[in-house]
């Protein structure tokens, strides 16, 4: 959570003030909230601000209130309304304040540290054993495996954190003491929780042994993905479109080499010479409303393509997401190798 003191001031502070308190900022978003004795924020007030009244002449020492700003971006607390962060992120605001009904700052999003603040929990699944990568997984989880410089659950988990996630469960089961170590310590102040299996549940059995969520909606993903998937872009998709299950799809063709013939029974009725057919393939990520997740069994082998089949015969509204980034399901050496190559040519911290 970010101390949002240093970035309060009051409207009958000096200008003066402003100056030094913004001075503190100088490696942070140069903006303060101004906020009155009630606590209710009233205005915002930057260094161009008081930089535009200084050349016009006003006095160092006049209020804050006579140079703040009182009609300025926010969202309410309780509606985090991420279509509206996006918005405010392209209109270059870098501190976003998010407020009560009575106008009280709950919490500020920094938009220079993160993309977003997505209202989401995730879950990661890292208990598998990884066999088709031995021998680099006999003494190693796969999700600890590095590509480049970081090991590929970090690269996932870095990702969520970039996009303003702050409940992130693991969960764990081959070789859990040493991803237990691994998250020892919080992630920019954000702690992992790692969730232990008794026995290998599958693609999405493990959920169920994560007590509780702290919101509506939950990311249930594979960590062994080496993905650039756009979270922010994957919940608005699912909001917008009023889904209760999203599920992240790989465009997928398939080339056949030949002349197909169409038929009616014996006859020939045409000709398709090589046709390509397109397909979406699971990508192992899906967006869930979190009362669905109660519907999946405990103690019990289940995996995530088992649940979809089910709620989609409950009639739950199910839809896909085309990713459009890159993607690779890290489960044989080719796709370890691929994605090393990859990240070569990736300028994100991989190298």
């Amino acid at each position: 959570m970010t101390d949002i003191s240093k970035y309060i001031i009051s409207p009958a502070a000096s200008i003066h003030d402003a100056l030094v308190k913004l001075n503190k900022l100088s490696d942070d978003v140069l903006t303060l909230f101004v906020v009155n004795e009630a606590e209710k924020m009233v205005g915002t007030l930057t260094d161009g601000d008081i930089r535009r009244h200084l050349i016009a002449g006003i006095d160092i020492q006049d209020p804050v209130e006579t140079v703040m700003c009182d009609h300025f971006k926010f969202i309410r607390d309780g509606d985090m309304n991420v279509a509206e962060i996006k918005k405010c992120r392209n209109l270059n605001i870098g501190l976003l304040p998010c407020l009560n009904n009575d106008n009280e700052i709950i919490r500020v999003i920094n938009l220079k540290k993160h993309k977003t603040r997505l209202p989401i929990d995730a879950v990661l699944m890292a208990g598998g054993k990884g066999e088709r990568l031995r021998p680099l997984t006999q003494n190693t989880p796969k999700p600890l495996l590095k590509i480049g410089n970081k090991a590929i659950i970090d690269i996932n988990i870095d990702s969520l954190l970039t996009h303003g996630l702050e409940h992130i469960h693991v969960t764990v089961n081959y070789l859990k003491e040493q991803l237990e170590q691994h998250f020892k310590e919080p992630r920019n102040n954000t702690t992992i929780q790692c969730i232990r299996e008794n026995n290998y549940l599958g693609t999405i059995g493990a959920v169920k042994n994560i007590p509780s969520f702290n919101n509506p909606t939950v990311l249930v993903m594979n960590s062994d993905l080496f993905t650039n998937i756009d979270y922010e872009d994957f919940f608005i998709h699912f909001t917008e479109n009023d889904a209760d299950i999203s599920v992240a799809a790989v465009p997928y063709t398939v080339n056949i080499p030949y002349g197909i013939f169409n038929l009616d029974g014996r006859n020939i009725t045409g000709l398709k010479e090589k046709p390509s057919h397109n397909y979406y393939a699971n990508a192992g990520i899906y967006l869930i409303k979190a009362e669905l997740l109660n519907m999946v069994p405990k103690d019990t082998f289940y995996n995530a393509t088992d649940f979809l089949e089910l709620m989609i015969e409950k009639g739950h509204k199910v839809i896909r997401y085309p990713i459009t980034g890159h993607w690779i399901d890290i489960g044989k050496h080719e796709d370890y190798k691929k994605a090393q190559d990859l990240a070569k040519h990736i300028d994100n911290g991989y190298k």
